[in-house]
């Protein structure tokens, strides 16, 4: 009966077509929506994920990078005295108001002040030692590439910072942000910029150890420590986490996601159970002619199953091959679209749940193939 499924499938190939299109469609939404989400979403966590510190130190309840609060300078040397940290850096973050050489209006800045060498922390996965290094120089700044055109400047032109003057003298991939737009400049130039006078020390605190994998542990027994101060330790991976989690679920942001991926679902499996219902109706005098020869209704929806789960698996195969080619058109252009493997695997569980389903509805159609039927 399986062979049936599949040789159905191969001559009544129009009346399946509409249910591959269906679920392929249906699909390559989940597909786009969860890079999408993925994207937009870990670029909150960029400033953890695109450096190589393994712990981060900062401010008690702090739940993106972006809302940090400022800290006490001193606690490098205490971060020095646990034997497993081999290096510590400052991270200052400023919010900054931008004005550019052209008319664009005012834009928020996310000003990010870092160590400049060549072997430093912050940024180190995605500034190359080369272009860090022109962070040197006062009052030098670098910008992703694709806000040039939203912050109205160029390589090598000047504009202000919290009404400070500032010069690009590179320009990045990989820097977007979410909201507003990334500013690279070196500690002394962030700490020009930052007009906040609260402010006496940097954000944040990043530590390399000797051993990363112990990252979690070190970040407890110093989360632990009397004399650590009111200050908190993370891990790397759980600082990012904490960060992405915090724009998914605490914002309001993550909801319209996840109601949206539920309303693509639900039209996907209606549109497909209706179309493989009437695949099924079309061949319905078949079906009561193999009932009529002695094979149960049990075997038959098992035909339709199989039917079902070609249709899906058909269908999610001309999804990936379009979803492939937009994401690459996509990351061509700059946007943000992350796919990882249990991203992927959702998707597929997603496709093929909605053929299942779509299957199960077809299924009820069964019912007619009764061999009177073929007496009329």
């Amino acid at each position: 009966m399986v062979a049936l499924a599949r040789k159905t499938l191969v001559y009544e190939w129009r009346r399946f077509l509409p249910a591959m299109l269906a679920v392929g469609f249906a699909g390559l939404l989940q597909l786009l929506q969860i890079a999408l989400v993925l994207g937009i979403f870990g670029s909150t966590s960029l400033y953890v994920t695109g450096s190589s510190a393994d712990v981060w130190v900062g401010y008690p309840g702090t739940q993106s990078v972006g809302l940090g609060r400022s800290i006490d300078a001193d606690l490098q040397s205490r971060l020095l005295m646990d034997p497993q940290v081999l290096r510590v850096e400052p991270y200052l973050w400023v919010d900054g108001d931008w004005r550019g050489p052209r008319e664009t209006g005012g834009a928020s800045v996310f000003v990010s002040g870092i160590d400049p060498a060549a072997d430093g922390l912050m940024f180190s996965k995605v500034l190359s030692p080369t272009l860090r290094a022109r962070l040197v120089e006062p009052d030098a700044i670098i910008v992703d590439r694709s806000a040039l055109d939203q912050l109205g400047i160029g390589i090598g032109q000047s504009a202000t910072i919290n009404g400070q003057r500032v010069r690009v003298v590179g320009i990045g991939t990989g820097l977007r942000a979410l909201g507003g737009v990334n500013v690279l400049c070196s500690l002394d130039t962030a700490r020009r910029l930052d007009n906040d006078v609260t402010d006496n020390g940097p954000t944040y605190l990043v530590a390399s150890l000797r051993d990363p994998a112990r990252a979690a542990t070190v970040a407890a027994r110093l989360r632990g420590a009397t004399s650590f101060g009111p200050y908190t330790t993370w891990s790397a991976s759980d600082f990012a986490q904490r960060s992405v989690r915090y724009w998914l679920f605490d914002t309001g942001a993550g909801a319209g996601v996840m109601f949206l991926a539920g309303i693509v679902f639900l039209v996907g499996a209606a549109i497909t159970s209706q179309t493989l219902v009437a695949a099924v109706n079309g061949s319905i005098r078949e079906y009561a002619t193999l009932n009529a020869l002695g094979v149960g209704v049990g075997a038959l929806r098992k035909v339709v199953l199989e039917q079902a789960f070609w249709v899906g698996a058909l269908g999610l195969l001309g999804a990936s091959v379009l979803g492939i080619v937009l994401l690459l058109l996509a990351r061509s252009q700059d946007v943000p679209v992350v796919l990882n493997a249990p991203s992927a695997l959702a998707c597929i569980i997603l496709v093929m749940g909605l053929a299942a389903v779509s299957g199960l509805a077809a299924m009820r159609s069964l019912r007619r193939a009764d061999p009177a039927t073929l007496l009329r």
